[in-house]
């Protein structure tokens, strides 16, 4: 039987590259999906990178907010490593600012990123999926699309988004043999986080019950355990990876 095949959005950046390498643990073929507008170099250096601690990925360009450049990176990734049977909607950006100093660009850009692209990539994979009879697409939202955040009024409602998303779809495709969930990390410590400032940083902290950012791969193992075969009887859920900074 050939491996099944992974597509991560957003794969090269820090919790996407902690989700590839898990999947690729599992014995997954991985594609970790990029954008950087269209500049290629920083994927083909990461690309580099994971070859050298002994990963072998495949990359492909998508613009994750238009659903046309989806359609060309799925018939990439297929083309080049064959049909997509698990699908990462990772991918995500941040515009931030109180409502009454949002620009509109900035609530477009972070929707259209954000919680379209949980359409724009699902949609092309979806049909594959049920023909095939096996499917999983775990979504990734934020523990601020649960509680909100000040100055996150657009980012808040596209990860909130992603939950009606993922409940609606898991009870359209549970009976093909297609699971839909969700997993809403808390503060992780990627690279973004680090550069906050110390004083930001420890306030962060200060909230979060175990006293500790989360690590990458603690998301990502999470990812990986919904991604397998075993995982067929949980649909339309989410998993909180927050260290008990937001319990309901």
């Amino acid at each position: 039987m050939n491996a099944r095949v992974a597509l991560v959005t957003g794969g090269t950046g820090g919790i996407g590259t902690a989700i590839c390498h898990h999947l690729h643990k599992q014995g997954l073929r991985v594609i970790a999906g990029y954008s950087h507008g269209g500049d290629s170099s920083h994927a083909l250096e990461w690309l580099k990178e994971q070859a050298k601690a002994g990963y072998q990925f495949d990359i492909v360009y998508g613009d994750v907010s238009n659903f046309e450049s989806c359609g060309e990176m799925l018939h990439e990734a297929e083309t080049k490593v064959g049909p997509i049977d698990i699908l990462v909607n990772n991918a995500g950006i941040t515009r931030d600012a109180t409502l009454r100093k949002m620009l509109a660009k900035d609530w477009d850009l972070v929707l259209r990123v954000n919680l379209d692209s949980v359409f724009n990539v699902s949609r092309h994979v979806i049909n594959g999926m049920i023909e095939r009879g096996f499917g999983r697409i775990i979504n990734i939202s934020s523990i601020n699309g649960q509680k909100g955040q000040f100055g996150q009024t657009n980012y808040s409602a596209a990860k909130a988004g992603m939950y009606g998303f993922t409940k609606a779809l898991a009870q359209e495709v549970a009976s093909k043999g297609v699971t839909v969930n969700t997993v809403s990390p808390g503060y992780v410590a990627t690279e973004m986080v680090k550069k906050m400032s110390p004083a930001v940083l420890e306030k962060v902290i200060a909230q979060i019950p175990v006293g500790r950012l989360a690590e990458p791969d603690e998301v990502a193992r999470v990812v990986a355990f919904l991604a397998a075969d075993e995982a067929g009887y949980i649909t339309g859920a989410n998993i909180a990876i927050n260290g008990g900074q937001h319990m309901y």
